[in-house]
């Protein structure tokens, strides 16, 4: 099904090991001429305004953020001297959709976006009308294009643009005019041969090659280029539900060749003249090739608690109670035992699995094609009225609309589903959560701990499984029963898909180019300023308010999705609920610690009790002085996997975070978080060997960040009083990463 071929290949009509054996009539080129000739090379060349090939300063052609990210990106860009906005930049609401919890609070926020999409010229998109990846793939994404947004699904490489999902900051540097900085990322094709089988969708195929590269990490931070005979096999709906999951192998962006049946896309939605031709038709150099056939790929099942976690429905039917007690085991170790009662072996019943619930969703799910598909496998059935639910949300009211006028709604009501608008709420855990104990199957991106809403440390408990839009149906059709959609014949001729506009132009407000400054923005009681954060200090105290030793820890972890996202417009407020899920000792640490940093910047640590402080400075031989600075320390294996919220890091800085120790950080993304919101990304190859409480005193600080050295020394204070020396190296951080972090935050260094 999946081959991987690591190292450099040469791709011309086939992969060749060496320039020497390609065909004689274009033998005579060089590998650094061929890496000219791969699809995402001229986008990236066009789009790079700085003079250097291999560290890129890039400017995008349009922005796009929802409501849990674009407060506080405008209010970051306001801070700095936000005039407004350079290019079309879209808010969109799918996030923050419902007034659900907090009050107004989220309906202030969507005001909030409204107002300054007025004041600054631009583009917003009000609840329920789309989520934020399928009005983009709509209105804006296109063949040579790049677009940045602040969501880790930011793919819109099935239409030939390249996408990247990043951080807030990252935004707020394209909006007051300045580039995102990236070295030149290697190159990966993904070369497609064969034809999908009857029952077989898109996140099938995404879940096999998720599985195939993530744990080894084989496209990390690289571009996928999807190529051959394959991709002309598949529609376009096909391609994007590819397209948009492979922010989960850990890529930085994808695209795809394009063709006949991408110019009818863009044609479709009154974008024609938007479309190129994309295609390798010279000698292409990738850094390595994920062979892929589709005509191989069965249904599949992503288990608890990752996409990567994969097995073909078939196989996972045929040895489910083992496979099904590894999960347990894993549950226990990320839960850190607090599985008490949770089981999804007692889910095999009379030598069946039996789900609780389906759910068909989001910008991987809700594609017109997934809900026509789903509709002909329901059609004159019903779902049944036990325990087993399905709910539908699609990806916009466009889709929405086609999808009723196809006959596909009235389908799904009629076999008892239940049909909702355009909202990502079951991707993160704010729509649709699973019972206690209970199992979801959806067709949504994510399926890690807590993502579906459960709370392990009330007792609450509940896991998700990915699968694609097909097979739920067809589990749904089985009363909950898991079966593959391969099991049932039913009728795959999509009808052809009309998209009407008239949705968004009678509710989207489209003020780009049209800056309102005398506007007035409209703020709620919830949404405020950042805090003031001091820059660097000559030296650094550092408490170790967490340590956790997980494989991989995700952003959803570092800072949980869910009933938090409600106050994401309000800094203090959100950090109370940073690491709260996986080390609840967290924040009351950090604020604890955080006085003390509170009080050298007011000039009155002399009226503390600085017992505690003390003792470090006496077991390390010296006293205290005024240019150490006083923080605390998340240690993890590997932090940061998932989303691109900066709230990750953001909180951590807010609490009086000044670094991450880590053997290497998860994504790109993450990175470009801490350094943004200047906590020291530093890297240790061995193990750290202290624990929560403990001290790292880092002498020098400040002067081996300025003169761009590649490690500094410290010392490990222990609670016992012993010392122990080590030697923390910096990530990759550029100059210019530096001087944000010596300033404190990106904030400080624009008024810097």
């Amino acid at each position: 099904m999946i081959e991987l071929k690591n190292g450099g290949v040469y791709y011309c009509g086939k992969f060749y090991d060496s320039v020497e054996s390609l065909p004689e009539n274009v033998k005579n080129t060089t590998a650094l001429e061929c890496s000219k000739n791969t699809l995402s090379y001229p986008i990236l060349n066009s789009h790079n305004v700085g003079t250097s090939e291999d560290r890129l300063n890039i400017k995008f052609d349009a922005l796009a953020s929802h409501d849990i990210t674009y407060v506080g990106i405008i209010q970051t860009a306001r801070a700095t001297g936000l005039d407004k906005f350079p290019v079309p930049y879209v808010l969109t609401n799918c996030h923050n959709s419902l007034c659900a919890v907090g009050g107004t609070i989220n309906e202030d926020d969507h005001a909030f976006g409204l107002s300054a999409a007025v004041k600054y010229g631009g583009i917003y998109v009000p609840p329920h009308i789309a989520v934020i990846h399928q009005y983009m793939r709509e209105c804006y994404a296109a063949p040579g294009k790049m677009i940045l947004g602040s969501d880790s699904h930011t793919r819109y490489g099935a239409l030939g643009c390249l996408a990247i999902g990043e951080g807030g900051p990252e935004l707020v540097k394209q909006i007051l005019g300045k580039t995102y900085d990236v070295d030149r990322p290697k190159v990966v094709a993904v070369h497609l041969t064969g034809k999908p089988s009857h029952g077989v969708g898109p996140q099938d195929v995404a879940i096999a090659l998720i599985k195939a590269v993530f744990a080894n990490g084989f496209v990390k931070n690289t571009i996928l280029e999807f190529i051959g005979e394959g991709v002309s096999n598949i529609s376009m709906d096909y391609r994007i539900g590819i397209d948009v999951m492979t922010t989960e192998t850990t890529c930085l962006s994808s695209v795809w060749e394009t063709d006949s049946l991408t110019e009818k896309y863009l044609k479709k939605h009154g974008r024609g003249e938007s479309y190129k031709e994309m295609k390798v038709d010279r000698p292409a150099y990738y850094n390595g090739v994920v062979e892929l056939d589709l005509s191989k790929v069965e249904p599949m099942i992503a288990l608890p608690f990752h996409p990567s976690n994969g097995y073909t429905i078939r196989e996972f039917l045929e040895n489910a109670e083992d496979i099904l007690y590894g999960v347990e085991q894993n549950a226990a170790e990320v839960f850190g035992g607090k599985t008490a009662g949770f089981s999804l072996r007692d889910k095999l019943i009379g030598g069946k699995f039996c789900v609780d619930q389906g759910v068909i969703a989001g910008c991987a799910g809700g594609g017109y094609e997934n809900l026509i598909a789903a509709s002909e496998i329901l059609k004159g059935q019903t779902t049944g009225n036990g325990v087993f639910s399905l709910s539908v949300y699609p990806s916009s009211a466009p889709v929405q609309y086609a999808a009723m006028r196809a006959g596909a709604m009235e389908s799904l009501m009629l076999s008892g589903a239940t049909l909702r608008t355009a909202f990502c709420g079951p991707c993160f855990g704010a729509g649709d959560v699973p019972l206690n104990g209970g199992l979801s199957i959806r067709h949504s991106t994510r399926n890690f701990p807590n993502r579906e809403g459960s709370k392990p440390g009330e007792g609450q408990l509940s896991a998700v499984a990915l699968m694609d839009a097909r097979s739920i149906a067809a589990t749904a059709r089985n009363r909950g029963v898991l079966i593959g959609a391969d099991q049932f014949d039913y009728n795959d001729v999509v009808p052809e898909y009309e998209y009407n506009p008239e949705i968004y132009n009678a509710r989207v407000y489209s003020g780009f180019g049209k800056p309102d400054s005398e506007s007035k923005l409209k703020f709620g009681p919830n949404i405020r300023d950042w805090p003031e954060m001091a820059p660097l200090t000559d030296n650094l105290l550092l408490k170790v308010a967490a340590y956790i030793t997980d494989p991989v820890t995700t952003t959803d972890e570092l800072i949980p999705s869910g009933e938090t996202s409600s106050f994401r417009s309000n800094p203090e407020r959100l950090a109370e609920f940073a690491l709260s899920r996986k080390v609840p000792s967290y924040v009351p640490c950090a604020k604890a610690f955080r006085e003390f940093e509170t009080a050298r910047r007011e000039g009155s640590l002399d009226k503390m009790n600085t017992e505690e402080i003390d003792k470090v400075f006496s077991a390390l031989g010296t006293k205290y002085s005024s240019d150490t600075g006083f923080g605390t320390v998340v240690y993890a294996y590997k932090p940061g996997d998932g989303s691109a919220r900066e709230q990750a890091v953001s909180c951590q800085k807010i609490l009086g975070t000044w670094a991450n120790i880590a053997k290497e950080y998860a994504t790109k993304r993450y990175l470009s978080n801490l350094i943004n919101w200047g906590v020291i990304p530093f890297i240790l190859n061995e193990d750290l060997n202290c624990s929560d409480g403990d001290y790292i005193y880092v002498e020098g600080i400040k002067n081996a960040i300025e003169k761009e050295e590649s490690h500094v020394n410290a010392s490990i204070v222990r609670k016992d009083g012993t010392v122990e020396n080590v030697k923390l190296g910096f990530a990759p951080i550029s100059k210019t990463d530096r001087q944000i972090i010596l300033d404190g935050c990106l904030i400080n260094n624009y008024r810097h």
